[in-house]
């Protein structure tokens, strides 16, 4: 707990939005556990997405890999298998022997550049990289994969280029690392909870946690939640969000991995979506008509 009235005052680079609650989350873009996260993130949105907004804040916790060594991309690769394991959300460690990160920062700087574009193409810019990272094992600091990504969810990709050379991306970055140092966030990911009165005290929470451990610190900033809201069919769910993981979608519906599998071949037949095994689990690609 911490207090950061005086703090967020003397900054021009975030405030707390329209929503009671503003969420900091805090990402590496080339993090296993970040990547984890996401099933939980869907979930917060869809049943009390009315109550909060949120903030990504890009950390540079992995700067060491810019000196990285053989042996280092061998406990790298060992730590995203593990990962991929553990949580359910694939990622290839091979990534790391066969095709490495080149510059971890320029992802980093990318996104920022996205979001001066807008937040919620930076969100998607976020996860699309991730997904070629983890999934495709794309070197997502090189800039003919930036640019695939920046084109493919929409951003003005001109602009895009010419940003992510620019002193606003670079500065925004900055300001995401005073950010992180500001408010002693030294895991990743990490979620800071803030209330519309700037005056109290933040939430943070370090490391990924189960599902309720979030809701519980919604209801204890609020006093009192409403009645979560349900999710959308599983078909409007696939169209909005396009690729999701099995572990997203029994997450989100609190099924099973056999009862998401029995689901989604029924939309098989429908030619609704497409089956992307992966490493660890299965995506699933939404057919456009």
């Amino acid at each position: 707990m911490f207090n950061i009235s005086n703090w967020i005052k003397s900054q021009h680079c975030y405030g707390i939005g329209k929503k009671p609650i503003e969420i900091y989350v805090f990402i590496d873009p080339i993090c296993p556990e970040c990547w984890a996260l996401e099933p939980i993130i869907k979930k917060l949105h869809i049943e009390y997405g009315q109550l909060f907004s949120i903030k990504h804040v890009v950390s540079g916790k992995l700067s060491s890999l810019h000196s990285t060594k053989t042996k280092n991309y061998e406990n790298m690769a060992q730590t995203w298998e593990r990962t991929a394991s553990r949580s359910g959300m694939s990622c290839d460690g091979n990534l790391w022997l066969e095709n490495p990160i080149s510059s971890p920062y320029a992802a980093s700087i990318a996104i920022k550049a996205a979001e001066l574009q807008s937040r919620k193409l930076s969100a998607r810019f976020i996860r699309r990289l991730q997904e070629l990272l983890f999934l495709d094992k794309q070197d997502i600091s090189k800039l003919e994969v930036l640019t695939q990504c920046a084109r493919e969810i929409g951003l003005d990709v001109e602009e895009f280029l010419n940003d992510i050379t620019s002193t606003s991306a670079a500065k925004g970055f900055q300001c995401d690392l005073k950010i992180t140092s500001e408010m002693e966030v030294n895991e990743i990911p990490s979620l800071v909870f803030f209330n519309e009165n700037i005056e109290e005290e933040g939430i943070k929470v370090s490391g990924l946690y189960a599902y309720e451990v979030y809701v519980n610190i919604l209801e204890e900033m609020l006093e009192r939640l409403p009645t979560p809201s349900t999710p959308p069919s599983l078909e409007a769910f696939i169209r909005c969000y396009k690729f999701v993981a099995t572990k997203e979608i029994e997450v989100v519906y609190n099924m099973n991995k056999q009862e998401v599998e029995k689901e989604m071949k029924k939309l098989i037949l429908k030619q609704f979506v497409e089956k992307i095994p992966a490493k660890y689990g299965t995506f699933w690609r939404y057919i456009e008509n």
